[in-house]
C-alpha cells in the first residue's frame, strides 16, 4: 500500500511543479520557512536516505541535492530552470526504482533510526510507511503555501 500512496504524493508533486512559475515554486509566505520547491526536493531526498542510506545502499538520486534539501536545510530564494528540471525528472523514477529494488529484496541491512517526531525505523518497511507519512505532511505544507500565492 505504501507504494501505491507514494505514486499518488508524487504524481501530486509533479503536478505541482509543471502548473508552478519558479518564482512561485520558491515564494516563502510570512509564518513558513520554506517554499513549494524546497519541500518537493526534500521529500525525493528523505525517501532516499530512509531507504537507501539506512540500508547502506547507493542513492539513486543526484546526490547534490542532499545538502541543499536533506534534513536540517535551508531553501534558497531562488533557483535554476536546470536545478527544477532535474527534480521533476527524478521524482517519479527514484520512487518506482525503489519499488523494483524492494521488490528484488536488495534492502537486506538497515539501521535502525529514531525520526525527529519520534518514530523509530526498525526496517526497510518502517521506513517506506513513514516515508509516506513524511510525504503527506509536506504536501500538506506545500497546499497551505499554495492557497498564499
Amino acid at each position: 500500500m505504501f507504494f501505491k500512496t507514494a505514486d499518488f504524493n508524487r504524481t501530486s508533486f509533479l503536478k505541482l511543479l509543471e502548473k508552478l512559475t519558479p518564482e512561485q515554486l520558491c515564494f516563502v509566505p510570512k509564518g513558513f520557512n520554506n517554499h513549494i520547491l524546497w519541500n518537493i526536493a526534500h521529500v525525493l531526498i528523505t525517501e532516499q536516505m530512509l531507504s537507501y542510506g539506512l540500508s547502506g545502499l547507493d542513492l539513486t538520486v543526484d546526490k547534490k541535492f542532499i545538502k541543499r534539501y536533506g534534513k536540517g536545510s535551508t531553501p534558497k530564494k531562488s533557483v535554476t530552470l536546470e536545478e527544477i528540471e532535474a527534480i521533476k525528472t527524478q521524482l517519479i523514477p527514484a520512487i518506482k526504482q525503489t519499488k523494483k529494488d524492494y521488490e528484488k529484496g536488495l534492502f537486506k541491512t538497515f539501521t535502525t533510526y529514531p525520526t525527529s517526531t519520534g518514530i523509530t525505523l526498525q526496517n526497510i518497511d518502517d521506513a517506506l510507511q513513514f516515508n509516506v507519512l513524511h510525504e503527506g505532511i509536506h504536501l500538506g505544507i506545500i497546499l497551505a503555501i499554495k492557497k498564499l500565492l
